[in-house]
This record gives C-alpha cells, structure tokens and sequence, in this order.
C-alpha cells in the first residue's frame, strides 16, 4: 500500500490574494482569511471542482493551526468545515478566542 499522504505540504501565504494556498494534483485548494487584532478569521475554503479529498484539506489546515500557534494567533474559524476540523483536532482549541466555543 503506497501512502499517498504528504508528511508536509507546501503552503503560501498570498497576502495579495488573503488566503493560504496549496497546489493540489486536481489544481489549487485555498483557505481565504483576514486578519483584525491578532486573530486570523479563516472565511472560505476554495477546492478545485469535484475535489473531495478531506485528508488533503486537514492537512492545509493542520499546517494553518502550527503557523498560527508560531505567530501566536488566535484562529476564528468562520467556514463550518473548519467549524468541524477543530472538532475532530481538539488539540487546536486552544487557538480559539475566549468566548467561541465549538
């Protein structure tokens, strides 16, 4: 069985463009944010059409949660599957403001 899931992937932070961005086989997946106070609001995941690999976008996400925790961000989830990533990673909760409770 080949491991098809990458131990790290390459994100840019296009700052133009406000999103985080990862080059996938099926074309870009992206996580639109912006920043107010040293929280970063995470507003919009963008996938290439009919891209349905949820591992992939843990991992794009995964690696957001340890820039955030570097920068010491407070992370505002606004997309519900993120709602639902920090759900599944309660080890990220602490990147929560006070107050938002998922």
């Amino acid at each position: 069985m080949i491991n098809m899931e990458p131990a790290v992937m390459e994100i840019k932070d296009n700052t133009f463009a406000r999103q985080f961005e990862a080059t996938v086989p099926e074309g870009l997946l992206s996580v639109e944010y912006s920043f107010q106070e040293k929280k970063i609001f995470l507003t919009k995941i963008n996938m290439p059409e009919n891209f349905e690999n949820q591992p992939m976008i843990d991992i794009l996400l995964k690696n957001i949660m340890e820039l955030s925790i570097e920068k010491k961000f407070r992370v505002v989830p606004i997309h519900p599957k993120i709602a639902v990533f920090f759900k599944k990673n309660p080890k990220y909760k602490e990147l929560l403001p006070p107050g938002i409770r998922i």
